[in-house]
């Protein structure tokens, strides 16, 4: 879905803190470069062709028409729940800069970064922790000064190099139907995706015939279904693996698996390690 978020008052973009039961927009993508730090919240996100976990301290930038939906669990969206989600969102586009003023040659890094944040930027280390300092104090500003602050951070983050893209292809958001079919396809998946899922089954979700949704959903997301639900329950199992006390074969199940030797191979074929070995590193790093 096409969303818009217009700028306050006498703002050339949007910039806004968020304190939410969750992160209840549906997968959507607008023409405006969104910078989005996750305050407080966990979850699932789809970037492009990409699923991936998010949780407190993530900071991303997100290409101009790059497709994008934050689900949280399911605990977040029952009545009375405790749980938040806050979030600080900047919304701009070239214009909201000056016209022609990413033309000039000082912009040329500013120029770059824009053009890979196509795929969805991560940013760590003291990059992130700068930025998120910035992203505070925009909120504290105004008029010029905010303006001044954004070039700032938009400077920071096209000399560093403590980044990793998300997607590996480039999609861009235009068509409503699409968008309204694979949110409902998106939110199932987070939901589901420990029991068995079928093509026939997300077919009969978005009300297509078998053949007719796996070239749908190809041709939006450049995978196919089934590639998409194994990187769903790998990043899921790669996470429990680093911050639960469970066995290869508990967090294997927890995944949606029921065959060990098959998870051990998929899991090796996507990072290169078997679950032990990848426990063992990532927890130590930690």
């Amino acid at each position: 879905m096409l969303e818009h978020l217009l700028p306050e008052g006498d703002e050339s973009f949007f910039a806004k803190a968020f304190d939410l039961p969750n992160f209840g927009t549906p997968w959507h993508y607008h023409p405006e470069y969104e910078l989005v730090l996750v305050k407080q919240s966990h979850g699932k996100r789809f970037i492009g062709n990409t699923v991936s976990d998010f949780q407190d301290g993530d900071l991303s930038l997100l290409g101009s028409g790059l497709p994008h939906l934050y689900k949280n669990p399911i605990e977040y969206y029952t009545e009375d729940s405790p749980l938040r989600a806050r979030s600080i969102i900047v919304h701009f586009n070239d214009v909201s800069l000056g016209p022609g003023l990413l033309q000039l040659p000082q912009f040329k890094k500013v120029r770059v970064l824009l053009k890979k944040s196509g795929h969805g930027l991560d940013f760590f280390g003291k990059t992130r922790e700068v930025i998120i300092d910035k992203m505070h104090g925009l909120l504290a500003v105004s008029s010029l000064r905010r303006l001044i602050l954004l070039l700032d951070i938009l400077e920071i983050l096209s000399e560093t190099s403590e980044y990793q893209l998300i997607s590996d292809a480039l999609i861009v958001g235009n068509n409503k139907l699409g968008a309204e079919r694979l949110d409902k396809v998106f939110s199932y998946i987070a939901e589901n995706f420990r029991k068995e899922i079928t093509i026939q089954e997300m077919a009969d979700l978005v009300c297509m015939t078998r053949t007719s949704f796996c070239r749908f959903f190809l041709e939006c997301t450049k995978r196919t279904f089934y590639s998409f639900l194994i990187e769903m329950r790998l990043n899921h199992a790669s996470n429990v693996l680093i911050s639960k006390d469970m066995t290869v074969m508990q967090a294997a199940y927890d995944s949606g698996y029921s065959n060990l030797s098959n998870f051990n191979r998929q899991f090796r074929e996507k990072f290169n390690l078997n679950p032990r070995e990848y426990r063992k590193i990532y927890r130590a790093v930690a």
